[in-house]
């Protein structure tokens, strides 16, 4: 049982499968009177619905953050550690600091926060459903802006996830900027690449 008084955020994480772009992660504190109705796992949300209650989060949230693990930090450290990174640096930046943290997943990351992994806790819990929002809609709205810095790979569409439209660009285009170089089909991309050098 949690004490009265505790303060809850919510951490989840989004963009662990795309071959591109940052992973990102929000953290939110709700408190007890938020009043925001449709919490829900991002992915199961319309664009429209995840826009209209990103707006909300952001307006009745106590406090809430966003923060990320670099293309490099993913390719330096791993998918796994780069998304744990990035949802300690989303709860250590809120202004209201909480005293127990509720983690989407089976892992924490390392901190010293009291804190507990809940599976599927985006579908359940409404801080981790309002964290899953606020990382889902910022990381779609950055995709589609890197678009028109990168045009032809259909980031706007796909945000970096390999679909057939990214796979055929990538195969056409090659590996840009972006690109996670760790990951198999941009890896194999490269390795080929240096056999035509």
């Amino acid at each position: 049982m949690l004490k009265p008084n505790t303060c809850i955020a919510g951490v989840d994480e989004v963009g662990r499968g795309p071959l591109a772009g940052d992973v990102v992660a929000a953290a939110v504190v709700l408190g007890l009177d938020h009043g925001i109705e449709g919490l829900a796992d991002s992915k199961k949300l319309s664009e429209k619905k995840r826009d209209a209650l990103f707006e909300l989060i952001q307006e009745r949230s106590i406090s809430f953050a966003v923060a990320r693990a670099s293309v490099e930090e993913i390719d330096n450290i791993n998918i796994l550690q780069a998304s744990m990174l990035a949802m300690k640096r989303a709860v250590e930046a809120l202004s209201v600091q909480p005293t127990h943290v509720l983690v989407d997943g089976n892992r924490l990351p390392k901190w010293q926060y009291s804190a507990e992994a809940i599976i599927k806790g985006d579908t359940k819990i409404a801080e981790i459903s309002a964290a899953s929002i606020l990382a889902k809609v910022t990381r779609d709205r950055e995709m589609a802006v890197l678009e028109t810095e990168y045009p032809g790979y259909g980031f706007s569409q796909h945000k970096g996830y390999p679909t057939k439209l990214h796979m055929s660009a990538l195969q056409k285009l090659g590996p840009c900027d972006i690109h996670r170089r760790s990951f198999g089909p941009v890896k194999t991309l490269l390795e080929q690449a240096k056999l035509f050098d």
